[in-house]
């Protein structure tokens, strides 16, 4: 497998003060875990800067001014009380979108087979309309809407692991048909949305897990529910919101997974994305909060993706 690895020393400027969870020694431990031999065949790619044009296939423009308009000349501004932005935000935002959007280029071209996109600020509860926990611009969303319009693509799939359920990806394509949106997250946890009943146009497929669950639980709910959707679908292209905050030693959440869970889930994606569509996968970050579980995470995520595991 080519699998392409995004990273840019932009994302580690979006300053979110001390203590904050979302911080840029995320990206730090996640660098140095990929740093290893193991990754020599990863193909590193710094990302361009995203475009207004392609933020604005999911956000109107008075959303992406005001968030310009909010960054501080110095320090930190507070949209909320977790959403921070700082002088060094835009440049990140604006190059998380350029890393989604040319992974998109690049492996429907078939120039790779998949993409991992080190990138933060997070997206994926960032609304059409409101930036909330940690996100700004919903970066999953915008490759979505990019592959659709660009390429001309019927079917994309978004599985969503993260252990907070994707509220903002799930605004975007509510009523959208083409676009399937599945996502395993703690509940009750932030935001309080992701129901079972909250079912889109058939299109979404919200799967709980409760605190305590372990790997058992998580692998039982994809087995039965979301991959048998995914192959039912039978995808053009697969999308990641690859947040690992469900980790046993996340301080986030109280799922207990461990990095063979998530390694099982992502071989478990490479075999639909093999059989639907021609092995096109492309994974962004969104959490994962305990810097060490979320750097093994990580490098097993990737390694699987190259086909190692």
């Amino acid at each position: 497998m080519k699998t392409l690895y995004y990273s840019h020393p932009d994302f580690l400027f979006h300053e979110t003060g001390t203590g904050h969870p979302e911080c840029a020694d995320r990206l730090k431990s996640i660098a140095l875990a990929l740093e290893s031999p193991v990754f020599s065949n990863l193909i590193r790619v710094s990302p361009p800067l995203g475009t207004e044009q392609q933020i604005r296939l999911v956000h109107p423009l008075f959303h992406v001014e005001a968030i310009r308009a909010a960054i501080p000349e110095q320090g930190e501004h507070y949209l909320d009380r977790d959403t921070v932005l700082s002088p060094g935000t835009e440049k990140a935002a604006f190059r998380a979108v350029g890393a989604v959007c040319d992974a998109v280029d690049k492996v429907m071209a078939g120039e790779v087979d998949n993409a991992f996109c080190a990138i933060r600020p997070p997206g994926h509860h960032a609304e059409p309309d409101l930036a909330m926990g940690f996100c700004l611009f919903n970066n999953v969303a915008i490759a979505a809407s990019y592959a659709r319009r660009h390429y001309n693509i019927d079917r994309i799939a978004i599985v969503d692991f993260d252990v907070h359920h994707g509220n903002g990806t799930q605004a975007v394509f509510y009523n959208q048909p083409n676009v399937l949106y599945a996502s395993t997250h703690e509940m009750p946890n932030y935001p309080g949305t992701g129901y079972p009943k909250e079912t889109g146009v058939g299109n979404i497929f919200n799967v709980p897990l409760a605190a305590g669950d372990t790997g058992v639980e998580f692998r039982k709910k994809y087995n039965t529910i979301i991959l048998p959707e995914l192959r039912k679908f039978k995808p053009e292209l697969l999308l990641v919101s690859a947040g690992f905050d469900a980790h046993n030693d996340d301080p986030l959440s109280s799922i207990r997974l461990v990095e063979e869970d998530f390694g099982w889930l992502t071989q478990e994606l490479m075999d639909i994305a093999d059989s639907y569509c021609k092995n096109r996968i492309i994974s962004a970050l969104e959490g994962g909060y305990n810097l060490k579980a979320l750097a093994a995470s990580v490098a097993v995520h990737v390694n699987t993706l190259m086909g190692r595991l």
